[in-house]
């Protein structure tokens, strides 16, 4: 019970943060409207193929602009005193559920501009729409768990795109693939399991968080 209340209490802080610099949730607001704004001047309304992979290219660079920022705003005067007050696995999975739920409202947002710009070429907007919020949590814990190794280095953003360019690779073509079955009526064979792979990708990502995020806690 103890621990939950903790939990809770670290999401209502980044919730807090989050509504009181307002310029950084409204500007990556203005960053999915401009950029699809562009691609409609540029392109008109796309077809099929183009329409997916340009809704997840705009996801991956939406989770830098809104996730990736958790744990490298946070300074060293701020990470000794959470050090006093909560564990390093509470800490981690607050960020990590936090993040989440900001990338879905991000995903959700994303998912509307695009409709009402470039049109719905979706046959099955609910596989659509399940995908993409599965799409939107893997790609917030992935750049929450890299943010949270960057955090300690130096070279912060430099380290977040070595590191995580061969991870988010896979993990992208995985998501377009899987949301390609979106846009055709016929049933494609594997995809439930492509969904599953998908999950334990992420149920590892926590793992992996939950068990080297203390090590990294202690530096």
């Amino acid at each position: 019970m103890k621990s939950s209340a903790t939990i809770l209490a670290l999401i209502k802080k980044d919730v807090l943060l989050e509504t009181r610099q307002q310029y950084s949730f409204y500007g990556v607001l203005l960053y999915i409207a401009s950029t699809t704004f562009v691609v409609y001047l540029s392109m008109g309304q796309p077809e099929e193929k183009v329409w997916n992979g340009l809704f997840w290219v705009l996801q991956l660079f939406v989770c830098i602009n809104a996730v990736a920022k958790s744990f490298l705003q946070e300074n060293r005067g701020r990470m000794l005193y959470f050090y006093t007050i909560a564990s390093p696995t509470h800490f981690v999975i607050a960020k990590l559920a936090f993040n989440a739920i900001l990338m879905l409202l991000m995903n959700l947002l994303s998912l509307g501009v695009f409709t009402l710009l470039l049109g719905n070429p979706i046959s099955k907007i609910g596989e659509f729409l399940l995908i993409s919020l599965l799409g939107g949590i893997s790609l917030s814990l992935v750049f929450t768990f890299l943010a949270a190794i960057a955090a300690k280095a130096q070279q912060q953003a430099a380290l977040m795109a070595i590191m995580g360019f061969p991870i988010i690779i896979p993990q992208l073509l995985l998501l377009m693939k899987i949301s390609s079955a979106a846009f055709s009526s016929a049933i494609q064979l594997g995809w439930w399991q492509m969904i599953g792979m998908l999950i334990g990708l992420d149920l590892m990502i926590i793992a992996l968080a939950y068990i080297l995020f203390p090590f990294l806690w202690k530096d």
